[in-house]
This record gives structure tokens, C-alpha cells and sequence, in this order.
């Protein structure tokens, strides 16, 4: 029962350095982080989709992917503004089981993290760079965002990770919008207290430094519903919810109040194929509540290129080999109804 230290791990300059963000790339990226910041702002009136695979395991059929979003993103882009999911790590509930490109760049081969850093971020500067659209990613590991933080537009804590204090600390250090999941018991202080920790500056510990973060104000809500004791989903996309969070929202000092609804999860009591029918539902919402117009500003959509899910040996391209996802029709079809009622 000990460590076996396997590898060194490359620290995040060599590579960066080793692949780097052309320059070009970098204004693509910068312009687009002045619209999604425009949104929480109030400055301009669009909805902004996080939307993708569970987890990308493949770097042609993620590039693909994205590349078809581009061109979704030419159809809505007056209404809609699509911020593509790139997730390289898979949180997993009991530890077993397939955890993201970061461990395996190869699903088939044993992990390798050294090697998955690499793999990671050249997928996301091929993706930037064959689509223009930046990406959103999960923060599962803290330490692990210098590797990708000059490429990342959007940032989602997860239901498991939001009461950690690293998560917190380090989200209060980033210069992009990070997304703070309610917890899976449902409990809304959780999610505040996360948000307000991001939003405030703190001195504290970071991959070997002691750092100081300036506050991040782009800190703000994901709704992705609950599970009670007896292990029944406890959606919180509906209308009364969405109240009952807004109002508790703007009883606290919180700057650029924003929720996003995640269509899945808990929320859609784990059927992929309920996100269309929960995102209208929330946009009919929208329409009936001034407030709720104001604060809904986004939907996090579970979609691949392929409907439903795989296991890793059966290698059909574009599936999901975590959980199951909207196949390209239906999703291009889902984002254009959207854009119809924003």
C-alpha cells in the first residue's frame, strides 16, 4: 500500500511551449471572451449554449463535432452564441471506469498522463483553430488548468467538486465565466457560497506557489437538479425553481447574477433525449417572467455526432463512451427552435 511514482509531470510552460496558441488564434479567442463577458453584463441580449459530447475522447470526431457547430453557430449567431464542451476529464462516481482524455488519450491503451496533457491540448487548439469557437471545459483537477487556460472560454465546476475549496479558490483566479453546479443534494447555499468565494479575491496555495486572485465577477449558477436519499432525480429546471433560485440569488451580494440550466443530469432524470422538451420548457419560462429572462442567460446540452452511448470496444465514430447524448440532427434541430424563442 504506497505511491508509485510513474513519471515526471511537465510543467505547464514546456507545454505550452511545445504547443503553442498561434497568434493569430489568440485574437479569435479574445474577441470571443469580450462577447460571452458582454452577455453576463447585460451589454448585448443573446442566450449562449455550453454545448457537447460528456467527455471527448476522440480528437477527430470532437474536431468534427465542432466543426459542425461553427457552422450551426453562422445560422443562430444573431440570438445564440455556442461556447462548444471539450471535456478532457470524466469525474466518476465510484473511481472506476473510462476518466477522460487526461488519463487515457487512448481509450484502448492504459492510461498515461503525461501524454494526455499533450493530447488535451492539441485537441483544443486543432478545434479552436478548424472552428473558431473556443471552448468550455470541466475543472475536475485545479492544478490542471495552466495547461489549457489560454484556450478556454468557459469553465464548469461540477456537482461533486463545487464544495471543494481548491475548486473555489481557484476559480476566484480565472478571467473567464466559471459555472458553479448546484450539488447533487440539491442544497442552493452550496452553490452561493461557491460563487461567493469565486467572486472574492483569496491568498492561498497553487501548484507550488503562493498566489493571490483578483476575484472572478464571471463567477455564477448551473442548475443541473438533485438526488434524494432514496436515489430518486429531483429536477429544478421548472418554473417555481427557477423563482425560488433567482430570488434567493438577488437577496445576495453577487455581482452579474447569471443561471444556467443543464438540461440533463438530474434534471432530465438521466434521458438525454428529454433535453429539447427541458430547454423549451425553460425558454417558455423565460418568456413569461421578465426576471427570469434577465438571469436565464444559457443551457448546458449533452450532444455527439451519434445519439446514445457505446462501450469503448465497439468504436463507432462520434458516439459517447461515457453517458448517452443527442445525435448532430436532432441537436441542430434543438439550437434553431431555440434561436426561433430567445
Amino acid at each position: 500500500m504506497s505511491f508509485t511514482y510513474l513519471r515526471p509531470i511537465p510543467g505547464p510552460d514546456e507545454i505550452r511551449d511545445a504547443i503553442p496558441l498561434p497568434e493569430n488564434l489568440k485574437g479569435v479567442k479574445e474577441q470571443r471572451d469580450r462577447e460571452i463577458r458582454a452577455i453576463f453584463e447585460r451589454k448585448i441580449d443573446r442566450f449562449f449554449l455550453v454545448i457537447g459530447p460528456c467527455s471527448a475522447d476522440n480528437e477527430d470526431a470532437m474536431c468534427e463535432y465542432v466543426s459542425r457547430l461553427a457552422g450551426l453557430q453562422d445560422e443562430v449567431k444573431d440570438r445564440i452564441l455556442i461556447i462548444p464542451r471539450i471535456y478532457t476529464n470524466k469525474p466518476r462516481t465510484t473511481g472506476e471506469g473510462y476518466k477522460g482524455m487526461v488519463h487515457q488519450p487512448d481509450p484502448h491503451k492504459q492510461p498515461n498522463i503525461v501524454d494526455g496533457i499533450r493530447a488535451i491540448r492539441s485537441m483544443h487548439v486543432r478545434a479552436l483553430r478548424e472552428s473558431g469557437l473556443p471552448a468550455a471545459d470541466e475543472m475536475l483537477y485545479p492544478g490542471n488548468l495552466p495547461y489549457l487556460e489560454d484556450l478556454l472560454s468557459y469553465v464548469a465546476v461540477g456537482a461533486r467538486s463545487v464544495e471543494n475549496q481548491q475548486h473555489r479558490l481557484t476559480v476566484s483566479g480565472m478571467a473567464v465565466p466559471a459555472g458553479m453546479k448546484n450539488p447533487t443534494s440539491g442544497d442552493m447555499s452550496v452553490m452561493f457560497n461557491s460563487i461567493h468565494a469565486g467572486q472574492h479575491s483569496h491568498v492561498f496555495i497553487y501548484n507550488g506557489w503562493e498566489v493571490k486572485t483578483s476575484g472572478n465577477p464571471f463567477t455564477h449558477a448551473i442548475l443541473r437538479g438533485s438526488v434524494d436519499i432514496s436515489g430518486r432525480n429531483i429536477p429544478n429546471y421548472h418554473y417555481e425553481n427557477l423563482l425560488a433560485v433567482t430570488r434567493e440569488y438577488m437577496a445576495r451580494p453577487l455581482v452579474h447574477p447569471v443561471i444556467v440550466v443543464d438540461t440533463n443530469h438530474s434534471n432530465s432524470g438521466k434521458n438525454f433525449r428529454e433535453q429539447p422538451r427541458i430547454g423549451m420548457e425553460v425558454m417558455q419560462s423565460r418568456r413569461h417572467s421578465p426576471l427570469l429572462k434577465d438571469m436565464i442567460k444559457g443551457l448546458m446540452i449533452e450532444s455527439y455526432l451519434v445519439e446514445g452511448s457505446q462501450k469503448i470496444d465497439e468504436n463507432t465514430f462520434g458516439k459517447s463512451i461515457t453517458d448517452p447524448c443527442l445525435g448532430w440532427d436532432e441537436t441542430a434541430d434543438f439550437v434553431r427552435r431555440l434561436a426561433e424563442v430567445v
